[in-house]
């Protein structure tokens, strides 16, 4: 049984109160950054940060590709825009070929990406990141593996600049970070990380629903203001 002191954080909301006081939070409103949550479950967070600083936030979609003859092992990630980046350990120690990783990657966007971002964008992928300042941000890190695409992403659409921000990750990935990002912030970087889950005392898991009801009602959410600037045009 873990000890209360291995809990970082009462809830989500506690988390953002303590990654806003590290935030360099005048620069970010200055430069006009735009924030980005790398998961669904990561919105209350995000949303939070957006409004009290007023900035505009997005969604960015990534699906794990897993190894074929072993579903719960994961090679690789896909992302919205296709990028794709893989553990190459794995792949050599299992032996697949890239023929299968990019069926397979396809088949991710296919089946599992494109479903969220009708559902969570309207059907619009997410818009042009060429000469913005990003700041991409999670709840807790434990692989890197979907940050390492995000950036990937963020780089290939031609941003100024990618940072990434997370209340807690593992310090082995932090490491990782600093050699592809411009700057990270993070409350806690923890040595034996264990799971994300296990350094918050309550973290529930929020259905499409409980996602869709924060982005609807928010004036930071991009895509559906966006939609709705666009929808006033034609009219």
């Amino acid at each position: 049984m873990p000890e209360f002191r291995d809990k970082k954080f009462e809830n989500r909301a506690d988390a953002t109160i303590k990654l806003l006081d590290i935030l360099p939070k005048e620069r970010l409103i200055k430069e006009k950054w735009l924030l980005i949550s790398l998961t669904t479950q990561s919105i209350p967070i995000v949303n939070m940060v957006a409004d009290k600083l007023n900035l505009d936030y997005d969604l960015l979609f990534c699906e794990p590709i897993n190894a074929p003859n072993n579903k719960e092992c994961k090679i690789g990630m896909v992302s919205e825009t296709e990028e794709i980046v893989l553990n190459d350990a794995l792949v050599d120690s299992f032996g697949i070929n890239l023929d299968f990783i990019y069926s397979e990657a396809h088949r991710k966007y296919e089946e599992k990406i494109l479903p969220k971002v009708y559902k969570f964008r309207k059907g619009d992928l997410i818009g042009s990141l060429k000469d913005k300042r990003v700041l991409l941000m999670d709840e807790g890190c434990e692989t890197g593996m979907t940050v390492m695409t995000a950036i990937k992403t963020v780089i290939s659409e031609k941003a100024k600049s990618v940072a990434y921000a997370a209340p807690v990750l593992s310090n082995d990935v932090a490491n990782a970070l600093e050699v592809v990002t411009d700057e990270i912030f993070c409350v806690h970087k923890i040595t034996n990380f264990v799971d994300v889950g296990f350094y918050y005392k309550s973290i529930e898991e929020l259905n499409a629903q409980s996602i869709l009801e924060i982005i609807s009602n928010s004036k930071n959410y991009l895509p559906f203001r966006k939609r709705g600037e666009n929808s006033g045009k034609d009219s």
